[in-house]
């Protein structure tokens, strides 16, 4: 068995029944995507074990691209697809602590740390406008990524200049990478360490695969990290 086929045993056997229905799934209603099966498997795992060591994902991506950064993100934030507990301690406090803790334990839901570079428009104008746009993505992770973490590269053409140097600063801060990029896989294929290469070559087309498997990606790690 070769290590690939190995690994994907492996976090398959281990996923709760509810997960490997989500993941398998993707493939029923997006057959395409079948030759991405193994990376979408290990980017699953590397934002899970992330997730589980107290981690968090960032994301960055330009255009159409960071418009799914905010949509992952929108995912990670509040629940998806299942209702999603708040920490039981945290709860307590809320209920004593007069009507607006009640309303905030009713009204709450379970929450998974994640950050959309794309967002940060202080930071993200003044660097651009001093120092460079290239280098923009990658100051931001240098400031809130912390090893461990987990930083989601967007890039159809998998070339954009500022997700690469944002790849560089990841390896450098022990930060790992998952890269959703078209079949090419440009050079964010090659460098990082989880690149999913959709079977497409057009911006749009590629755009149009990045969503499910996304969504795939949300909705598994929301079946295994909430009861």
């Amino acid at each position: 068995m070769c290590e690939a086929d190995s690994r994907n045993l492996w976090y398959t056997r281990r996923m709760k029944t509810e997960t490997l229905a989500i993941f398998e799934d993707l493939y029923v209603r997006y057959p395409e995507l079948e030759a991405c099966r193994t990376d979408v498997l290990a980017a699953f795992g590397a934002m899970l074990a992330s997730y589980r060591a107290g981690g968090k994902l960032l994301c960055c991506g330009n255009g159409g691209s960071a418009s799914d950064c905010e949509h992952i993100v929108g995912e990670l934030l509040k629940k998806f697809k299942r209702h999603r507990n708040i920490p039981a301690a945290v709860r307590e406090r809320l209920l004593a602590a007069g009507e607006d803790g009640v309303r905030l334990a009713e009204k709450l839901e379970g929450s998974l740390p994640a950050v959309s570079l794309v967002s940060q428009s202080g930071i993200l104008t003044a660097f651009a406008n001093d120092v460079g746009w290239d280098e923009a993505f990658a100051q931001q992770l240098l400031g809130l990524a912390k090893p461990g973490d987990v930083a989601v590269l967007l890039s159809t053409s998998g070339n954009s200049r500022n997700c690469v140097l944002a790849a560089v600063l990841a390896r450098a801060a022990g930060v790992k990478t998952v890269a959703l990029v078209g079949r090419n896989g440009g050079r964010l294929g090659e460098m990082c360490d989880v690149a999913i290469r959709v079977p497409a070559d057009e911006t749009y087309k590629i755009q149009e695969f990045h969503l499910p498997v996304y969504h795939a990606l949300c909705a598994m790690l929301e079946e295994e990290l909430f009861d």
